[in-house]
């Protein structure tokens, strides 16, 4: 299993949020060198998101275009990909994948096009979810869209890879739900990457023990709960 580490962007640094809230966000600096220190430590991808774009409050574009110029590494793009001229520019940058959530929920006519354009080798969907309970735009409001009929929707569309998000966990180092998480990867038989509240390298073996190619984590690799290093070599 991959250990993805996520580089949230706000105001052209590096933070982890707390609940997906934006009010309560820890900082940590440049994220060309969160970007850069994952990769060192032997991360084979990254996954970025533009916290502002997705809350429709500006844009982190030319942080994104430092990062990608440094980097060596696969890397995902995600946060306000809401057109095809958006996916466009994140692929543009070099991204290996661009990752689309409110699209993917609203208008699966965009995502069908979107899909036939980039590809599914191309084109992630995020599921971003308070347990099963769908949440889009920046995780600020609440659907009552089921989300396993969604991947149900998502497998029939061609999607291959989907990236599930704990929003109650996510940034809070409270460790995973893991029976939310297993009955995720009951319903998707393509690549799972889960993250959301993953504390340690506890949370890490259950993911694999489930059968997630992925995991994303943030907070416990910024915290150092989870040596990157340590896992990447087999040792955690």
């Amino acid at each position: 299993m991959w250990v993805i580490p996520a580089v949230d962007l706000k105001g052209g640094k590096a933070v982890r949020l707390y609940e997906g809230d934006p009010g309560r966000e820890t900082v940590y600096g440049d994220p060309v060198a969160a970007a850069l220190r994952w990769q060192e430590e032997g991360a084979r991808w990254l996954h970025l998101v533009d916290l502002d774009r997705a809350l429709g409050q500006g844009d982190n574009r030319e942080a994104l275009g430092r990062i990608a110029a440094a980097l060596r590494i696969p890397f995902q793009v995600g946060g306000g990909i809401r057109s095809l001229e958006a996916l466009r520019e994140v692929l543009a940058l070099g991204a290996g994948r661009g990752v689309v959530g409110t699209v993917a929920v609203k208008d699966p006519s965009l995502l069908a096009r979107m899909l036939a354009e980039a590809g599914p080798e191309r084109l992630a969907v995020a599921l971003d979810a308070r347990g099963l309970e769908v949440v889009v735009s920046g995780w600020q409001e609440a659907t009552p869209l089921s989300a396993l009929d969604l991947l149900r929707d998502w497998v029939a569309m061609g999607v291959r890879t989907v990236i599930y998000t704990d929003v109650r966990r996510d940034g809070t180092l409270k460790g995973l739900d893991l029976e939310v998480v297993a009955r995720v990867r009951e319903a998707w038989p393509h690549q799972l990457i889960a993250g959301g509240g993953i504390a340690g390298p506890e949370d890490l073996k259950a993911l694999e023990a489930l059968g997630v190619e992925g995991a994303l984590v943030g907070k416990a690799l910024y915290e150092g709960r989870v040596r990157l290093r340590d896992w990447v070599q087999g040792v955690s």
